[in-house]
């Protein structure tokens, strides 16, 4: 999947987010069934969901200091609605 379409600034964020929990999150947990999910994979896997969600909502201006940052991960939830977009991996 090309990563432009979940950049794009011509889609709102939520349906972003959609496309994210219909189309890559299930290529990603595919047969996760069968899989003994350890903290280093769900780790992993938080690490992946954060770095879609931070393409998602872009950066954004420090209102401080004026200058582009890409949001923390406390930021990402709170932007994030619905908390985490795939819900809980076990």
């Amino acid at each position: 999947m090309d990563r432009r379409l979940i950049t794009s600034r011509l889609l709102y964020n939520n349906l972003k987010i959609k496309i994210y929990r219909i189309i890559i999150l299930p290529v990603v947990l595919y047969g996760c069934e069968t899989w003994s999910l350890t903290l280093r994979e769900e780790r992993k896997l938080r690490v992946f969901e954060n770095m879609v969600l931070r393409r998602i909502f872009g950066p954004r201006r420090d209102e401080v200091r004026g200058e582009w940052r890409i949001l923390h991960n406390e930021e990402l939830i709170e932007k994030n609605e619905m908390g985490w977009a795939c819900g809980s991996y076990g």
